[in-house]
């Protein structure tokens, strides 16, 4: 099987963070040049937890750094002790199986931080001296400012974030805000709605130093509707389609990333 190489200069300022659905996805984010990858299935529901086999597939066959989602089920962030243990045996599991890094995020119902199960996970992760991510569960909580300074103490690396907002560009000021304050104590990675149009905006005016983006294009699969059922989940013309990362789109961003290194 080809080795397809992400870009790895060791000299870049901004990474370049692409949202993988699965190997394939991984493949052509890999083929495209991203620095890093967060691996998921199931993108559709905003990002389940990946298998092992897509994991140990993508650590076999490139040099993308991988960071692998936790996500059990769809809908918000607000787990029962059942659901957590199993995130916790998933986490494990993708550990011992080459990942980089886990994106998670617990919140308690009142949109604060589930400041023990983020510790209990963040143990776990630094274990396997992997990284700890926030991910957009950040965007539904209630105080942004006092949600950071918690997942800083409870040390988390990283949080991923669109400001707030449905889109990155929309939530710019908060995301600006939050890089100028926890910049040099927490990594701020912007994402949500992240192409080629608005990528040059979002990193000079936030001044933060790494993007997260799906690069999605679609693929065609006609037996997805057959004479009497549809397993249809896009609309209009991608009706019998699915959502796969398009290695040009991935360039697309990479050569404005570099452009700005």
């Amino acid at each position: 099987m080809q080795h397809y190489t992400a870009c790895s200069n060791k000299e870049m300022i901004i990474l370049f963070e692409v949202c993988c659905g699965g190997y394939q996805d991984a493949l052509n984010a890999a083929i495209g040049g991203a620095s890093r990858i967060e691996l998921n299935s199931a993108l559709y529901l905003g990002g389940l937890t990946p298998s092992a086999a897509s994991l140990i597939l993508t650590k076999e066959n490139t040099n993308l750094k991988v960071i692998c989602m936790v996500r059990p089920r769809p809908a918000g962030f607000c787990y029962n002790d059942n659901e957590f243990e199993q995130m916790l045996l998933e986490a494990k599991e993708l550990l011992r199986n080459g990942a980089d890094g886990i994106a998670f995020g617990c919140l308690n119902n009142d949109y604060t931080i589930n400041t023990k199960q983020v510790e209990i996970m963040c143990d776990l992760v630094n274990k396997y001296k992997a990284e700890a991510v926030f991910h957009r569960a950040f965007d539904c909580v209630s105080n942004p400012i006092q949600a950071l300074e918690v997942l800083i103490k409870l040390g988390i690396k990283r949080i991923l974030t669109s400001g707030q907002k449905p889109t990155a560009i929309e939530g710019i000021k908060l995301i600006k805000q939050l890089q100028e304050i926890y910049g040099q104590r927490i990594e701020i990675l912007a994402g949500s709605g992240i192409n080629y149009k608005n990528a040059e905006k979002i990193l000079q005016f936030t001044k933060v130093n790494q993007l997260h983006a799906t690069c999605k294009n679609y693929k065609e699969d006609v037996t997805t509707t057959g004479a009497e059922v549809s397993y249809g989940y896009l609309g209009n013309q991608f009706f019998n389609s699915y959502e796969e990362v398009d290695p040009q789109i991935v360039k697309e961003l990479v050569k404005i990333v570099e452009q700005k290194e």
